[in-house]
């Protein structure tokens, strides 16, 4: 398959008065792939958090690398033993290994079965068993379609209930059917496991009596964002910035005064500046024939990454949403960022603008690089695939 992507992303509830997961999470991008690991420790707190961070940080390790599951299996086999007392393992794990040709690999071990959502309906993978190392571990590999969803849990996502009462009515079917709802109604991964896990917290009433983590990834096309902020150091380069920024499909923002006139000096458009209500705290927009946004740069950016950034700490309370609905630049940056994005290509500029030297602005900045950096750090941890040019 040509220009898919797999959107990756995770959510995860703590145990009841523990600060810690006993859940972890791995995302690990390869040339050729990418990978979601989901380590679940035994217990919970701070012990498990530690188990479950190593067995993960093992996988992720090893895979990028290339080793066999074999081998990796084994690996944590002579690291991690297991309990004196039952003889049951210190951590368990789900893997999916997406390849962008298309073939999906799956692996687990005494997690929850791996959930596949495919054109609209919940499908069986089609996985065999063997033993690795004394441990019994299931496996399947298979060629995805555009539109696929999988979902892997741990065990607390199964059977979730009031106080200690097990809700043996919540097993995996049921599990499975919150899976496909969730894919019905949401635009990407982070939604799909924010709603699976939002159903499992209620289940819980609030207060969950195990680690409750879902990861999901999802078969997409792929959708680019090319966003332009600050001209070349080298004016001679402007028409090789600009000329690169537009060769991509998809969304285009240009952000900061004197970037977007020289993008519309590039591209012979007019820049026309948008009528309307003004926001008393974000500058207006403007407009560029063949561009999707044109926005004012350091203020607009800077309170663009700050609300990315409550979005990836999963700071998204009711006030947060108040912010995004108001209609401005960083609003509209941010909500493309969470809808229509699984690759930005982020070209920026090195040149000095000394308006941005005034150390009485409302905000510590050096210069556009340090709001670059912030910008590229949330974009990684919400698992965008981000590719950085500087001219």
């Amino acid at each position: 398959m040509n220009n898919i992507t797999i959107d990756m992303a995770y959510k995860s509830l703590n145990h009841v008065g523990e600060e810690l997961c006993g859940d972890k999470v791995e995302i690990v991008n390869n040339d050729d792939s990418r990978i979601l690991i989901l380590a679940d420790g035994m217990g919970s707190g701070i012990r498990a958090n530690i188990l479950a961070t190593l067995t993960s940080k093992i996988i992720a390790t090893l895979l990028k690398h290339n080793t066999s599951i074999d081998e990796v299996i084994s690996t944590i086999a002579r690291t991690l033993p297991v309990s004196s007392v039952n003889r049951a393992a210190y951590a368990t794990f789900s893997v999916i290994q997406a390849f962008y040709d298309g073939k999906i690999y799956v692996v687990e071990y005494d997690n929850p079965e791996c959930i596949l959502i495919r054109d609209g309906k919940v499908e069986k993978l089609p996985f065999k068993t063997r033993m690795v190392e004394g441990k019994k571990i299931r496996e399947c590999e298979f060629m995805s379609k555009l539109g696929d969803s999988l979902a892997i849990t741990s065990d607390g996502c199964l059977y979730c209930g009031t106080g200690d009462i097990m809700n043996y009515t919540w097993d995996w079917k049921a599990l499975s059917n919150c899976a496909l709802n969730a894919a019905k109604i949401s635009q990407n991964a982070q939604q799909m496991a924010d709603h699976i896990n939002a159903n499992c917290a209620e289940l819980y009433g609030n207060v969950p009596s195990d680690d409750t983590t879902v990861a999901v990834a999802r078969v997409t096309e792929e959708k680019i964002i090319s966003i332009l902020t600050g001209p070349p150091a080298d004016k001679k380069d402007d028409y090789k910035m600009v000329e690169a920024f537009m060769e991509h499909e998809g969304i285009k923002i240009v952000c900061g005064g004197s970037t977007s006139h020289m993008v519309a000096r590039v591209l012979n458009e007019r820049l026309i500046p948008v009528e309307g209500e003004l926001d008393p705290e974000i500058p207006p927009t403007s407009k560029i024939k063949g561009i999707d946004l044109v926005t004012e740069g350091v203020l607009t950016l800077h309170k663009a990454v700050e609300l990315l950034e409550r979005y990836a700490d999963n700071d998204v309370s009711e006030d947060f949403f108040l912010e995004l609905s108001r209609d401005n630049g960083a609003t509209r940056i941010v909500i493309y960022f969470m809808e229509d994005c699984s690759t930005v290509h982020l070209y920026v500029g090195k040149a000095v603008n000394m308006d941005y030297t005034d150390k009485t602005l409302p905000f510590e900045i050096t210069a556009r690089q340090s709001l670059t950096q912030r910008l590229i750090a949330v974009l990684e941890k919400m698992n965008k695939k981000v590719h950085v040019h500087y001219y």
